[in-house]
């Protein structure tokens, strides 16, 4: 049973080194190197699109995951290294985008044309179109019809 245990805690410890696990790719420093998989949560495989570069093994995340550990290694700090990735390729790259005015705008847009819609359809059902203007003609008869229901009220039904 002891066999079987071993065997298990393993397999676990490979299956959480994930797809970055390639000894030859790992940073000589360990400091660097968790600081490396940190970063590597945070952004997005731009092939894969809805997965950190930590859990794909897309050759577009491998190649992001050795820009992140270059500029690890060379000495730039987090925010450095995003920022260096976000010039590079977009806001898009990072799994969760900074919050900027733009992308407030970008999220609210589609709210504010669904309350502007709902507005003008709510606004159409309580107030009644107005009545079209009679011509000269639609007038006279009108005139001439109520001058006849005057003169003759037993005419009317």
């Amino acid at each position: 049973m002891k066999g079987l245990g071993r065997w298990a805690a393993m397999a676990c410890a490979v299956l959480c080194l994930g797809a970055a696990s390639d000894p030859g790719e790992r940073l000589a420093d360990p400091a660097q190197e968790a600081r490396a998989r940190a970063l590597f949560k945070d952004v997005r495989c731009l092939v894969c699109q809805n997965e950190s570069i930590d859990a794909s093994s897309a050759e577009l995340a491998q190649d992001l995951r050795a820009i992140v550990r270059q500029e690890v290694a060379q000495g730039r700090s987090d925010v450095e290294v995003r920022r260096f990735l976000t010039d590079r390729y977009g806001e898009y790259v990072l799994l969760k985008p900074r919050f900027s005015w733009a992308n407030a705008a970008l999220w609210l847009a589609p709210l504010l044309v669904v309350l502007a819609g709902a507005g003008l359809l709510i606004r159409r059902w309580r107030v009644p179109p107005p009545e079209p203007d009679l011509t000269s003609e639609e007038s006279a008869a009108l005139a001439r019809l109520s001058q006849a229901s005057r003169s003759d009220p037993g005419s009317a039904s």
